[in-house]
Protein backbone atom coordinates (compact mmCIF):
# COMPACT_ATOMS: atom_id res chain seq x y z
CA UNK A 1 0.00 0.00 0.00
CA UNK A 2 1.18 3.69 -0.83
CA UNK A 3 -0.71 6.73 0.47
CA UNK A 4 1.75 8.88 -2.16
CA UNK A 5 3.22 11.77 -2.12
CA UNK A 6 5.03 14.10 -3.79
CA UNK A 7 2.24 16.24 -4.97
CA UNK A 8 2.47 18.30 -8.35
CA UNK A 9 -0.61 20.31 -8.08
CA UNK A 10 -1.34 19.90 -4.16
CA UNK A 11 -1.82 16.77 -2.11
CA UNK A 12 -5.91 16.71 -3.01
CA UNK A 13 -5.14 15.89 -6.69
CA UNK A 14 -3.60 12.70 -6.19
CA UNK A 15 -3.53 11.91 -9.89
CA UNK A 16 -0.29 14.06 -10.19
CA UNK A 17 1.87 12.22 -7.44
CA UNK A 18 5.28 11.81 -8.58
CA UNK A 19 4.69 8.72 -6.09
CA UNK A 20 1.16 7.01 -6.98
CA UNK A 21 -1.45 6.33 -4.41
CA UNK A 22 -2.55 2.71 -4.29
CA UNK A 23 -2.83 -0.98 -3.11
CA UNK A 24 -1.85 -4.37 -4.97
CA UNK A 25 -3.54 -7.14 -2.85
CA UNK A 26 -1.60 -10.72 -3.42
CA UNK A 27 1.07 -9.57 -5.25
CA UNK A 28 -1.18 -8.92 -8.41
CA UNK A 29 0.01 -6.07 -10.79
CA UNK A 30 -2.22 -6.34 -12.86
CA UNK A 31 -4.73 -4.31 -10.83
CA UNK A 32 -4.10 -1.58 -8.59
CA UNK A 33 -6.62 -0.46 -5.60
CA UNK A 34 -7.82 2.78 -4.65
CA UNK A 35 -7.07 3.75 -0.63
CA UNK A 36 -9.42 6.38 0.68
CA UNK A 37 -8.49 7.37 4.01
CA UNK A 38 -12.02 9.20 4.78
CA UNK A 39 -14.10 5.65 4.17
CA UNK A 40 -14.45 2.50 6.54
CA UNK A 41 -12.17 0.87 4.79
CA UNK A 42 -9.21 1.20 6.82
CA UNK A 43 -9.55 0.18 10.69
CA UNK A 44 -7.74 -0.72 13.75
CA UNK A 45 -7.85 -3.69 15.78
CA UNK A 46 -6.65 -4.27 19.41
CA UNK A 47 -7.81 -7.91 19.80
CA UNK A 48 -4.19 -8.83 20.44
CA UNK A 49 -3.13 -5.28 21.74
CA UNK A 50 -2.76 -4.02 25.42
CA UNK A 51 -5.61 -2.09 24.57
CA UNK A 52 -9.22 -1.70 25.27
CA UNK A 53 -12.07 -0.56 23.23
CA UNK A 54 -15.44 0.54 24.58
CA UNK A 55 -17.15 -1.85 22.81
CA UNK A 56 -15.61 -4.82 22.14
CA UNK A 57 -11.98 -5.63 21.20
CA UNK A 58 -12.85 -8.21 18.30
CA UNK A 59 -14.56 -5.00 16.70
CA UNK A 60 -12.06 -2.47 14.05
CA UNK A 61 -12.41 1.16 14.43
CA UNK A 62 -12.04 4.03 11.97
CA UNK A 63 -9.23 6.22 13.31
CA UNK A 64 -12.22 9.22 12.94
CA UNK A 65 -13.27 6.82 15.53
CA UNK A 66 -10.20 5.56 16.98
CA UNK A 67 -9.72 4.77 21.00
CA UNK A 68 -6.31 4.24 22.71
CA UNK A 69 -7.23 3.30 26.34
CA UNK A 70 -4.34 1.19 27.49
CA UNK A 71 -4.81 -2.32 29.52
CA UNK A 72 -1.45 -4.08 30.42
CA UNK A 73 -2.33 -7.89 30.68
CA UNK A 74 0.98 -9.38 29.66
CA UNK A 75 3.59 -10.84 31.65
CA UNK A 76 5.30 -8.98 34.87
CA UNK A 77 9.47 -8.60 33.79
CA UNK A 78 11.42 -9.98 34.03
CA UNK A 79 10.18 -12.94 31.40
CA UNK A 80 11.12 -14.78 28.67
CA UNK A 81 7.87 -15.79 26.89
CA UNK A 82 4.94 -13.74 26.01
CA UNK A 83 1.84 -16.16 25.87
CA UNK A 84 0.56 -15.35 22.45
CA UNK A 85 -2.52 -16.74 22.85
CA UNK A 86 -3.33 -13.90 25.25
CA UNK A 87 -2.55 -10.61 24.25
CA UNK A 88 0.78 -9.97 23.54
CA UNK A 89 1.52 -6.35 21.79
CA UNK A 90 1.50 -2.56 22.46
CA UNK A 91 1.37 -1.88 18.78
CA UNK A 92 -2.25 -2.40 17.28
CA UNK A 93 -3.43 -3.91 14.19
CA UNK A 94 -4.41 -1.65 11.11
CA UNK A 95 -6.40 -3.32 8.36
CA UNK A 96 -7.75 -2.27 5.05
CA UNK A 97 -10.71 -3.89 4.23
CA UNK A 98 -9.94 -6.56 6.65
CA UNK A 99 -6.70 -7.39 5.03
CA UNK A 100 -2.88 -6.57 5.95
CA UNK A 101 -0.97 -4.23 4.17
CA UNK A 102 2.54 -4.42 3.58
CA UNK A 103 4.24 -0.29 3.34
CA UNK A 104 7.91 1.61 2.81
CA UNK A 105 10.12 2.06 -0.05
CA UNK A 106 8.72 -1.68 -1.83
CA UNK A 107 5.31 -0.57 -1.93
CA UNK A 108 5.71 2.41 -3.05
CA UNK A 109 7.79 1.43 -6.05
CA UNK A 110 5.55 -1.72 -6.93
CA UNK A 111 2.42 0.85 -6.80
CA UNK A 112 4.00 3.41 -9.09
CA UNK A 113 5.40 0.40 -11.46
CA UNK A 114 1.87 -1.75 -11.14
CA UNK A 115 0.60 1.93 -12.24
CA UNK A 116 2.66 2.79 -15.28
CA UNK A 117 4.63 5.05 -13.72
CA UNK A 118 6.98 5.64 -16.33
CA UNK A 119 10.06 7.05 -14.54
CA UNK A 120 9.72 4.37 -11.60
CA UNK A 121 9.35 1.71 -14.05
CA UNK A 122 12.40 2.73 -15.91
CA UNK A 123 14.41 3.20 -12.56
CA UNK A 124 13.10 -0.27 -11.45
CA UNK A 125 13.51 -2.06 -14.76
CA UNK A 126 16.72 -0.86 -14.86
CA UNK A 127 17.94 -2.68 -11.52
CA UNK A 128 16.04 -5.55 -12.83
CA UNK A 129 17.91 -6.12 -15.84
CA UNK A 130 21.32 -5.21 -14.11
CA UNK A 131 20.83 -8.25 -11.39
CA UNK A 132 19.13 -10.54 -14.71
CA UNK A 133 15.68 -10.98 -12.27
CA UNK A 134 11.94 -10.73 -12.90
CA UNK A 135 10.32 -8.42 -11.08
CA UNK A 136 8.85 -11.22 -8.31
CA UNK A 137 12.49 -11.12 -6.97
CA UNK A 138 11.51 -7.60 -5.47
CA UNK A 139 9.06 -9.63 -3.05
CA UNK A 140 11.89 -10.69 -0.96
CA UNK A 141 14.34 -9.12 1.77
CA UNK A 142 16.85 -8.07 -0.89
CA UNK A 143 14.11 -6.47 -2.49
CA UNK A 144 12.93 -4.00 0.07
CA UNK A 145 16.39 -2.95 0.78
CA UNK A 146 17.36 -2.57 -3.25
CA UNK A 147 13.67 -0.30 -3.05
CA UNK A 148 15.27 2.08 -0.98
CA UNK A 149 18.15 2.69 -3.24
CA UNK A 150 15.71 2.89 -6.40
CA UNK A 151 13.77 5.24 -4.57
CA UNK A 152 16.86 7.04 -3.82
CA UNK A 153 17.97 7.81 -7.12
CA UNK A 154 14.43 8.63 -8.27
CA UNK A 155 13.96 11.15 -5.26
CA UNK A 156 17.34 12.75 -6.31
CA UNK A 157 16.90 13.17 -10.32
CA UNK A 158 13.20 15.20 -8.81
CA UNK A 159 15.33 17.48 -6.96
CA UNK A 160 16.09 19.77 -9.74
CA UNK A 161 13.04 19.47 -11.35
CA UNK A 162 11.29 20.71 -7.38
CA UNK A 163 13.65 23.16 -7.23
CA UNK A 164 12.88 24.67 -10.27
CA UNK A 165 9.21 24.37 -10.02
CA UNK A 166 9.92 26.46 -6.74
CA UNK A 167 11.84 29.17 -8.12
CA UNK A 168 9.32 29.76 -11.01
CA UNK A 169 6.63 30.07 -8.47
CA UNK A 170 8.49 32.82 -6.30
CA UNK A 171 9.06 34.47 -9.41
CA UNK A 172 5.68 34.74 -10.18
CA UNK A 173 4.85 36.42 -7.30
CA UNK A 174 3.58 33.30 -5.02
CA UNK A 175 5.03 33.18 -2.24
CA UNK A 176 2.72 31.30 -0.22
CA UNK A 177 3.89 28.39 2.22
CA UNK A 178 0.36 27.45 3.44
CA UNK A 179 -3.63 27.51 2.77
CA UNK A 180 -4.37 30.21 5.91
CA UNK A 181 -7.91 30.14 4.99
CA UNK A 182 -9.06 28.67 8.26
CA UNK A 183 -5.65 29.11 10.14
CA UNK A 184 -8.10 31.84 12.71
CA UNK A 185 -9.98 29.00 15.19
CA UNK A 186 -13.05 31.71 15.37
CA UNK A 187 -13.59 30.98 11.22
CA UNK A 188 -14.02 27.15 12.55
CA UNK A 189 -17.29 25.11 12.57
CA UNK A 190 -18.52 23.98 15.35
CA UNK A 191 -17.38 20.46 14.43
CA UNK A 192 -15.01 19.35 12.27
CA UNK A 193 -12.44 16.46 11.27
CA UNK A 194 -9.84 16.10 8.83
CA UNK A 195 -6.64 13.64 7.98
CA UNK A 196 -3.52 14.17 6.86
CA UNK A 197 -0.94 11.38 4.60
CA UNK A 198 1.94 11.65 3.85
CA UNK A 199 4.66 8.72 2.52
CA UNK A 200 7.25 8.53 5.23
CA UNK A 201 10.59 7.18 4.74
CA UNK A 202 9.37 3.67 6.23
CA UNK A 203 5.99 3.66 4.73
CA UNK A 204 2.30 4.74 4.68
CA UNK A 205 1.55 7.61 7.63
CA UNK A 206 -1.69 8.86 8.12
CA UNK A 207 -3.35 11.42 11.00
CA UNK A 208 -6.63 11.62 11.78
CA UNK A 209 -8.73 14.42 14.02
CA UNK A 210 -11.84 15.29 15.00
CA UNK A 211 -12.38 19.25 16.13
CA UNK A 212 -15.67 19.96 18.73
CA UNK A 213 -16.11 23.69 20.08
CA UNK A 214 -12.15 24.54 18.63
CA UNK A 215 -10.66 21.65 20.55
CA UNK A 216 -9.13 18.50 19.87
CA UNK A 217 -11.65 15.93 20.75
CA UNK A 218 -9.78 12.78 18.84
CA UNK A 219 -6.78 12.29 17.39
CA UNK A 220 -5.21 9.15 15.81
CA UNK A 221 -2.32 8.07 14.22
CA UNK A 222 -1.22 5.04 11.97
CA UNK A 223 2.10 4.84 11.82
CA UNK A 224 3.87 2.01 8.98
CA UNK A 225 5.53 0.63 11.42
CA UNK A 226 1.82 0.23 12.81
CA UNK A 227 1.42 -1.45 9.64
CA UNK A 228 4.18 -3.89 9.01
CA UNK A 229 4.67 -5.07 12.63
CA UNK A 230 1.09 -5.36 14.02
CA UNK A 231 -0.13 -8.66 15.57
CA UNK A 232 -2.60 -11.04 14.42
CA UNK A 233 -6.51 -9.36 13.92
CA UNK A 234 -9.12 -11.61 14.56
CA UNK A 235 -9.00 -13.77 11.84
CA UNK A 236 -5.66 -15.04 12.74
CA UNK A 237 -3.79 -13.05 9.38
CA UNK A 238 -0.26 -12.41 9.79
CA UNK A 239 0.94 -8.70 9.60
CA UNK A 240 4.34 -8.08 6.96
CA UNK A 241 7.00 -8.78 9.54
CA UNK A 242 5.49 -12.04 10.64
CA UNK A 243 4.56 -13.21 6.80
CA UNK A 244 8.32 -12.19 5.61
CA UNK A 245 9.60 -14.98 8.45
CA UNK A 246 8.16 -17.51 7.14
CA UNK A 247 10.37 -20.10 5.46
CA UNK A 248 13.15 -18.06 5.49
CA UNK A 249 16.29 -20.41 5.85
CA UNK A 250 18.59 -19.71 8.70
CA UNK A 251 22.34 -21.13 8.04
CA UNK A 252 23.63 -21.01 11.41
CA UNK A 253 20.43 -21.53 14.03
CA UNK A 254 23.27 -19.89 16.40
CA UNK A 255 23.86 -16.63 14.73
CA UNK A 256 20.54 -16.16 13.33
CA UNK A 257 21.06 -13.06 10.89
CA UNK A 258 18.90 -14.28 8.37
CA UNK A 259 16.04 -13.21 10.54
CA UNK A 260 17.65 -9.69 11.76
CA UNK A 261 18.06 -8.58 7.92
CA UNK A 262 14.83 -9.40 7.13
CA UNK A 263 12.80 -7.51 9.80
CA UNK A 264 15.72 -4.80 9.19
CA UNK A 265 14.76 -4.32 5.53
CA UNK A 266 11.47 -2.99 6.64
CA UNK A 267 13.61 -0.18 9.01
CA UNK A 268 11.66 -0.38 11.76
CA UNK A 269 10.53 2.22 14.36
CA UNK A 270 11.38 0.08 17.35
CA UNK A 271 14.76 -1.09 19.37
CA UNK A 272 15.50 -4.30 17.54
CA UNK A 273 16.04 -7.24 19.61
CA UNK A 274 14.83 -10.31 17.91
CA UNK A 275 15.12 -13.80 20.64
CA UNK A 276 15.08 -17.44 18.94
CA UNK A 277 13.76 -20.19 20.70
CA UNK A 278 13.88 -23.86 19.29
CA UNK A 279 10.41 -26.16 18.71
CA UNK A 280 10.92 -26.86 22.56
CA UNK A 281 10.76 -23.26 23.73
CA UNK A 282 14.19 -23.58 24.22
CA UNK A 283 16.65 -20.43 24.28
CA UNK A 284 19.28 -20.18 21.18
CA UNK A 285 20.30 -16.86 20.56
CA UNK A 286 19.94 -13.29 20.84
CA UNK A 287 20.53 -10.85 18.27
CA UNK A 288 20.44 -7.22 19.54
CA UNK A 289 20.75 -3.60 17.73
CA UNK A 290 21.37 -0.98 19.92
CA UNK A 291 20.36 2.03 18.19
CA UNK A 292 18.00 5.15 18.23
CA UNK A 293 14.77 5.87 15.73
CA UNK A 294 16.10 7.41 12.81
CA UNK A 295 14.38 9.18 10.61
Amino acid sequence: MSYGDFPTNGYADVSNYKFPQGIIVNRDLSKVMDVDHRNADIEEYVNNSWYDYTDGDDKGKHPWDGQTNIHYTGPQPPYEHLDVDQKYSFVKTPRWKGMPMEVGPLARLLVGYARGHEEIQDAVNGALSHLNVPVDALFSTLGRTAARGIETQLAANWTMEFYNTLMNNIKNGDERMANTELWEPKSWPAEAKGVGWTEAPRGSLAHWIKIKDGKTENYQQVVPTTWNASPRDPKGQRSAYESALLDTPVADPELPLEIIRTIHSFDPCLACAVHLYDEHGNHISKVTNVGSCEI
